[in-house]
């Protein structure tokens, strides 16, 4: 008897526990997030074909899409980025580019690989960086040339996911009436 009321009372510490626990990560987990713009990939001067460049560029937008991360995933130009106040640039450089031979790859492991290099950076519309690193995408094994772009895409992906990024800028709504007319002004301030 004393057993069971034991094993009930940890069974019902447990359980409360979990329950006031759940809602703190629940908010934690719904904080505010950025939405990111991807700016188009600059080659670079390392004589990227545009099938990578472009390769690249859609793999980036599916990558940053699956790891939820963002509130929203941008593509260069979007009009959605004029009216977003929580917007970041993610913006990538290819820095090295080393062509591959899919034959040489399936004869042998050792040579054929393709690799890419690229500088990838988010900042704020107004220019202040908030992450900055130095990606590689490989492909070493059997598989396309353009594999190495969805390596690349995965690998900066996870780099962003990886780091902590600063909260997003919340809105200061401050009215001013205007003196001359009834009209309200609302003026919205960032930090």
């Amino acid at each position: 008897m004393k057993t069971d009321r034991r094993a009930l009372s940890v069974m019902a510490t447990t359980l409360l526990t979990l329950v006031i626990a759940q809602p703190a990560r629940l908010s934690a987990e719904s904080g505010a997030q950025w939405t990111v713009q991807v700016s188009k990939v600059d080659p670079g001067a390392v004589g990227l074909p545009p099938s990578f460049q472009v390769a690249i560029y859609e793999n980036l937008l599916q990558e940053l899409s699956k790891t939820k991360r963002f509130k929203g995933v941008l593509r260069d130009g979007d009009r959605k980025a004029a009216n977003a106040t929580d917007l970041v640039l993610l913006k990538t450089v290819v820095e090295k580019y080393a062509a591959g031979s899919e034959t040489q790859r399936a004869v042998t492991t050792v040579t054929g690989a393709t690799k890419l290099t690229a500088h990838t950076q988010l900042s704020t519309p107004d220019g202040k960086i908030i992450l900055e690193r130095t990606v590689h995408g490989n492909l070493r094994f059997v598989g396309s040339n353009l594999r190495a772009t969805h390596n690349l895409a995965r690998n900066i992906a996870k780099a962003i996911t990886k780091s902590s990024l600063p909260e997003p800028p919340s809105p200061v709504v401050t009215k001013a009436m205007n003196s001359t007319s009834s009209d309200s002004v609302v003026k919205v301030e960032f930090p």
